[in-house]
């Protein structure tokens, strides 16, 4: 499992991040405050404190590739 801080501060971001993690086999989990949901689910994502950083956790095949992608477009 790789961990990374990510900020998804628009739609766009969110749109975004939702095409990549849809694209990717492994679980993803978004991680705010106590708060943990499904990263491949919109209403999941809509319902977290976007304006504040969230903890992205990539576990599965090719987990580091899709971690470093993820902390490249979404840069806190």
């Amino acid at each position: 499992m790789k961990e990374v801080s990510i900020r998804l501060s628009t739609i766009a971001d969110v749109r975004d991040f939702i095409s990549m993690a849809t694209t990717f086999a492994g679980d993803i989990d978004l991680v705010s405050g106590r708060y943990t949901v499904d990263g491949k689910s919109i209403m999941g994502i809509f319902s977290l404190d976007l304006m504040s950083p969230i903890t992205a956790r990539v576990s599965g095949k090719d987990a580091e590739v899709l971690a470093a992608k993820l902390q490249e477009r979404f840069k806190v």
